[in-house]
């Protein structure tokens, strides 16, 4: 059998990493000041839901102009194929063969009614004393926050972010309650701030005598002051109290995440232009979710706002003139939905990957990524590196001058942002979901399905679309796969998974 390491070399990716560093009119990163560092990952974000990866349909430019001004990773993987144990794998540098969170799991120990009995939000905490990436940068002089969906804790428990690195937070502690873009109240820090809208169960149907294409049939699933906007404003705020000094900003946004709900201003930027059938809500339809009369111009209009805010961040770094100072990523937690009136097919969202959001095909788990920063970036620069979501925590180290956590599964991918030599490049990518298992190594990826017995093996440098299962023609390739599997996965009380056979 072949050493695992000579299979990422035949596949190629040591190929693509020794190109790293090729791109000229990169500088090394400068004495003094450490750089700004701001995270956006939007939720639910198809692979091909951007221009600057091929969406037709949707428009984009300001996260688009972050891609030309930048650089454009097309070989990128979220954490998970789903929000939570993503969002713990981004913060920790394990992936979910190693993670605490492996799975969203409610931590509902009551039994109580978790969707009208708001005491029980918040989803399983991670543990007191966990190394994240706010600690590691709080600890090299940075003032953090995160605004937006949190979902590793609820209030009052070891998880909630202000013990967990965070010196602000403002957004959702629990998942659950994201559902719905008119919340009663969201947190600051420990504090509940009531917001003006009427509580209203966030999963249910348009009522059975209501009109589908009748506008007023949807009043009552608004409300007076949309999240989003908040988090944005909270943000700006942010950036202005803390321009003296260097800040992370985690900002995990909800958009485009069903319920499907938008102010009237942007659903009028698509209205008229895609065809529609009201989405109604309910479990009848593909979903759970809030009704909708015009799903295709809603879920358009919300990813629109969503970039339109980008522009007003970046807007506002280059009016406080901390442009130069401030590397900017973007990102998405997982994979597109397909349920609550989203319609990955009609916005081709998967840009031709296999699967979609709680899957492990690529179209579960490959994000976009980009990243932006003037005079350290190249403009217009393309990687095909593999990197996970467990790479982030030792990049923000390596960019703040820090030492990354050891023992943890991410290296930094600074080299590759900076153009220098010596980019570390993974040996294998993992990742488990729901009894499946997941391993990348080079352009071979192998999985593991749940309920089956079976590696399938794909090569994704000829298969990007995982159509060909080519395990039987590639016996020593699986063979090494399922070495990986059974090594690279710690097991876990919480989230038990079965090993494959020897």
């Amino acid at each position: 059998m072949l050493n695992r390491r000579d299979f990422v070399k035949a596949a190629g990716t040591a190929a693509a990493a020794a190109a790293i560093g090729e791109w000229p009119g990169t500088r090394t990163l400068a004495q003094g000041r450490k750089p700004n560092i701001i995270f956006i990952m939007a939720d639910d974000l198809g692979w091909g839901e951007l221009g600057c990866y091929g969406q037709q349909k949707i428009r984009t430019p300001h996260i688009d102009r972050l891609a030309a001004e930048g650089m454009r990773f097309t070989d990128a993987y979220a954490g998970s194929p789903v929000c939570a144990p993503s969002r713990c794998v981004l913060l920790t540098g394990y992936h979910t063969g190693h993670a605490y969170i492996r799975d969203n799991d409610a931590y509902n120990i009551t039994g109580g009614d978790i969707w009208h009995d708001l005491s029980l939000e918040g989803q399983r905490p991670i543990l007191p004393g966990t190394v994240t990436a706010g600690t590691v940068l709080q600890k090299a002089g940075y003032r953090t926050a995160a605004i937006g969906k949190w979902g590793l804790g609820g209030p009052g428990t070891t998880g909630a972010p202000n013990k967990q690195g965070f010196d602000h937070f403002f957004g959702y502690l629990c998942q659950r309650i994201a559902h719905n873009y008119y919340p009663p109240y969201l947190w600051r820090n420990d504090q509940k701030v009531m917001l003006k809208n009427e509580y209203y169960h966030p999963h249910q149907a348009l009522p059975a005598d209501a009109d589908p294409n009748d506008p007023e049939s949807y009043a009552a699933f608004g409300g007076q002051e949309y999240s989003h906007d908040l988090l944005v404003t909270e943000a700006l705020q942010f950036i202005d109290d803390h321009q003296s000094q260097p800040f992370f900003l985690y900002l995990p946004f909800t958009i485009p995440h069903v319920a499907l709900q938008v102010p009237e201003d942007s659903v009028k930027d698509y209205e008229g232009q895609f065809p529609e059938t009201p989405y109604t809500g309910g479990t009848s339809n593909g979903g759970s979710y809030l009704p909708n009369r015009t799903p295709h111009a809603t879920y358009a209009g919300m990813i629109t706002r969503m970039d339109r805010d980008v522009g007003r961040l970046m807007a506002r770094v280059r009016e406080l003139g901390l442009d130069d100072d401030t590397i900017v990523f973007f990102t998405g937690d997982n994979g597109p939905s397909w349920v609550g009136g989203a319609d990955p097919d009609f916005f081709e969202s998967r840009g031709g990957l296999r699967g979609r959001k709680a899957q492990v095909w690529e179209g579960g788990i490959r994000v976009p990524l980009v990243a932006r920063w003037p005079g350290h970036i190249t403009p217009g620069t393309v990687s095909d590196l593999p990197t996970g979501f467990w790479d982030m925590l030792p990049t923000f180290a390596d960019l703040a001058g820090a030492p990354s956590p050891k023992g943890i599964d991410g290296v930094s991918i600074a080299p590759t942002l900076l153009g220098r030599d010596g980019q570390q490049v993974h040996e294998y990518l993992y990742w488990e979901f729901n009894n499946s298992v997941v391993v990348r190594l080079g352009d071979w990826k192998g999985v593991l399905p749940a309920g089956k017995e079976a590696i399938e093996l794909y090569h994704l440098g000829r298969d990007i679309g995982e159509t060909t299962d080519v395990a039987a023609d590639n016996p020593t390739v699986v063979e090494t796969i399922s070495d990986v599997m059974k090594t690279a996965h710690v097991d876990s009380e919480l989230f038990p998974l079965r090993k494959p056979k020897a």
